[in-house]
């Protein structure tokens, strides 16, 4: 469905300097094998953007104390394409001549259609994409079986189609990538009052692709994914995260023998994670996957700063907060009993 809009929507931009749209690529649990039963009929999809022509695109950390992990702000800047040894002299320098591009093509630059201060728009871009889906719905051959609503959202383009039989939700991303990786930085929110140039980091299509890898080299009946969709199914509270106990998850996946996860060690399976949600309780503790994780598959391309990076405490909150850690231990004690 996403590829076929952005099909659509390259020969629309062919001859403007709005972002390039690349190949969608789906992330989440829904590409995994496993669906959280708040996520069903959910898929959550991540639409890489690359500079028109003339544009570049220059990645800064944003720094603020009050935002936590690592965010960046994408900064646009005009491309000059004039000869060294003869500066200024290509009439089609966009830098130096944005007047002349202008005029020829009658379209502005990239800086005055999605940015805000020199830098990429998050809620631009989003409304630009919701007005493309919208005007271009009808040229799709899903819209002669499918009605389209479009759902508000500030950070992501939220789509939901129905017929007479079922519905289902296409959450989309924006996302630049980050050298020739799997880490992206994306439109997702980052708590109330997310600055609209803020770019988080995510790790989202790194961690999709290695739960491929962990799919093709666990037994043929292995049960890893069952075990997954049982434990988050069975939460019945607030207090630990539906990706807390992913994480704990995939550290197990990432270094327990792939043998132990046939069907016939499935308890054994569901006892380690409870056991390990118990310990990283107690301690206050649970790593990062993908940051500073040296043991991944290879085929998981990280940036040199991700790989080297120290981990972060996804419980960190747990130790300044002792209602927040009196509610994620009785979370665990809800969740075992179940």
């Amino acid at each position: 469905l996403i590829n076929n809009f952005t099909s659509i929507f390259r020969s629309t931009l062919d001859r403007t300097f709005y972002p390039v749209l690349e190949q969608a690529i789906g992330f989440g649990s829904a590409f995994e094998g496993w669906i959280a039963s708040r996520d069903e009929g959910v898929y959550r999809v991540l639409l890489p953007l690359t500079p028109p022509a003339g544009h570049t695109f220059h990645l800064e950390r944003y720094i603020d104390q009050q935002r936590p992990g690592r965010n960046f702000r994408i900064r646009v800047e005009l491309e000059c394409s004039c000869p060294s040894e003869r500066p200024g002299m290509n009439m089609l320098c966009f830098r130096h001549h944005p007047d002349v591009i202008r005029r020829i093509t009658q379209q502005p630059s990239l800086l005055e259609l999605l940015c805000t201060d020199s830098y990429l728009d998050v809620t631009k871009t989003v409304y630009w994409f919701y007005v493309m889906v919208r005007t271009n719905w009808r040229r799709l051959p899903q819209s002669r079986s499918w009605n389209l609503e479009l759902l508000p959202s500030k950070h992501f383009c939220n789509l939901k189609l129905t017929n007479s039989q079922e519905s289902f939700q296409v959450k989309v991303m924006f996302g630049v990538q980050r050298y020739t990786s799997d880490i992206f930085i994306s439109s997702r929110p980052q708590g109330a009052h997310t600055p609209s140039t803020m770019w988080p980091e995510s790790y989202g299509i790194a961690e999709t692709k290695f739960m491929g890898h962990m799919a093709r080299q666990v037994p043929e009946d292995s049960s890893h994914l069952k075990c997954l969709q049982l434990l988050v199914g069975a939460l019945a509270c607030d207090g630990i995260s539906i990706y807390s106990i992913k994480t704990i998850f995939m550290h197990l996946l990432n270094t327990t023998p792939v043998s132990q996860w046939h069907t016939k060690y499935f308890l054994l399976q569901l006892s380690d994670v409870l056991g390990q949600l118990r310990l990283s309780l107690e301690n206050k503790y649970l790593e990062h996957f993908i940051l500073g994780n040296q043991r991944l598959p290879e085929e998981i391309r990280l940036p040199p700063d991700v790989q080297t990076a120290y981990p972060p405490n996804h419980f960190y909150g747990l130790r300044q907060d002792p209602a927040a850690n009196s509610r994620a231990m009785q979370a665990y004690l809800d969740l075992r009993n179940r």
